[in-house]
């Protein structure tokens, strides 16, 4: 294996996985989406949907009028906007999109789902631990289709990746490393909140009642009220490729070390190391909110091969190769994984096909988040499952 294969040649000897969901929705086959949660993650979801099949934006909802606005002229006037994302269950529309912070997911998704309407559900996809139950018998006592943003599941050198780790490639892997480090100084400013045009209290949900910061509209993740930190922002994806390659989903003992170094006036830690046991491996991620150097990734270390992966591509480091340094595979991304995941739910719809990343995955890989966070919160390790006192 010491000469590197071309893609399609490395596709062949791979099962061609990157033939999966490359059907393009028909010129008849215009779906009717709502848009629930208008905010930046939208808007990256909406750009994907654009490059994979005609759809309609009938209706939009957001407790912030800007944004509802905003959709309504991306659909050139054609969108209808509501401050109640009920008003949009009750359009005539194929399926939703929901990217509102994490406190509203379940509820939304699950009124979605009796609705009858279709859900493409951004991560993680519960707040949590016990809303898992709830989303989960949602989906499976209906007949709709609900697709978990895990974009990893679609993203082919993801796929390829996974076929070899299960295949053997790497050996016994006993060890898995993730990592994501980003720099919140170096973001651009806030742009400043018309709170005349947003409906607080609204926004706030089922949440205790509190008054109103830019930064918790913001940067709402970094409130425990509201999400999990980077356990169920970032680690939620790289623990669910882990979840997928190693065919395992529930830690036994978890760790947790997190502090707050440079953001004080948020909740959850902004620098953190965490381990999970699971069956014959461990997983251990690091991560910091004032450093971007490495960004994220994975390394799958074998005993006789790693691999290391992000989301630019993967490398294949095989054990006991002279000037073992220099990868003896490599594949590099041709597409963001998004495209390919908005593909895959349009074509479940459509297809009434189980999706890529159906909604037992992402209430895995939010829970693993939610289990270290609960161990940060009991003096830094807890055993699972809880043993009922």
């Amino acid at each position: 294996m010491s000469h590197k294969p071309n893609r399609r040649s490395f596709l062949i000897a791979g099962g061609m996985t990157a033939l999966a969901s490359t059907k393009v929705l028909g010129a008849n086959d215009t779906l009717r989406v709502g848009i629930i949660g208008a905010g930046g993650r939208m808007k990256g979801l909406l750009d994907s949907a654009d490059q994979v099949g005609p759809y309609q934006i009938v209706a939009v909802s957001d407790v912030y009028a800007p944004r509802r606005d905003g959709v309504k002229e991306r659909s050139n006037g054609a969108a209808t906007t509501h401050a109640d994302y009920r008003e949009v269950l009750d359009k005539e529309v194929d399926a939703v999109i929901i990217a509102s912070p994490d406190h509203w997911h379940v509820r939304m998704a699950v009124d979605a789902l009796s609705a009858g309407k279709d859900v493409y559900l951004e991560k993680p996809v519960t707040h949590t631990i016990e809303e898992g139950v709830t989303l989960t018998r949602a989906v499976r006592s209906s007949k709709q289709i609900l697709q978990c943003g895990m974009q990893q599941r679609s993203w082919t050198h993801f796929r390829d990746a996974v076929d070899l780790i299960q295949g053997g490639s790497l050996g016994r892997v006993v060890q898995v490393r993730t990592y994501w480090w980003q720099n919140y100084q170096r973001r651009q400013g806030m742009k400043p909140i018309d709170v005349q045009a947003l409906d607080w209290k609204s926004w706030l949900g089922g949440a205790p009642d509190q008054p109103f910061t830019e930064e918790k509209f913001y940067r709402w993740r970094w409130f425990w009220n509201f999400g999990g930190g980077a356990m169920t922002d970032l680690f939620t994806h790289w623990i669910d490729v882990v979840h997928w390659a190693m065919k395992t989903d529930q830690p036994s003992v978890v760790l947790m070390l997190g502090d707050k170094y440079m953001y004080q006036d948020w909740e959850c830690p902004d620098t953190v190391q965490a381990a999970l046991r699971y069956p014959g491996f461990d997983v251990v991620y690091e991560g910091m909110m004032s450093s971007s150097i490495d960004d994220g990734g994975l390394e799958f270390r074998g005993m006789e091969a790693t691999l290391k992966i992000n989301r630019s591509g993967f490398a294949v480091y095989r054990e006991g190769v002279q000037g073992n340094q220099n990868p003896v595979l490599k594949e590099e991304s041709f597409r963001d994984g998004t495209i390919s995941h908005m593909q895959n739910f349009f074509d479940s719809v459509k297809s009434r096909k189980e999706p890529t990343a159906p909604v037992e995955t992402g209430v895995a890989a939010a829970r693993a988040g939610q289990i270290a966070n609960l161990a940060y919160h009991r003096s830094g390790q807890i055993s699972w499952p809880l043993k009922s006192s």
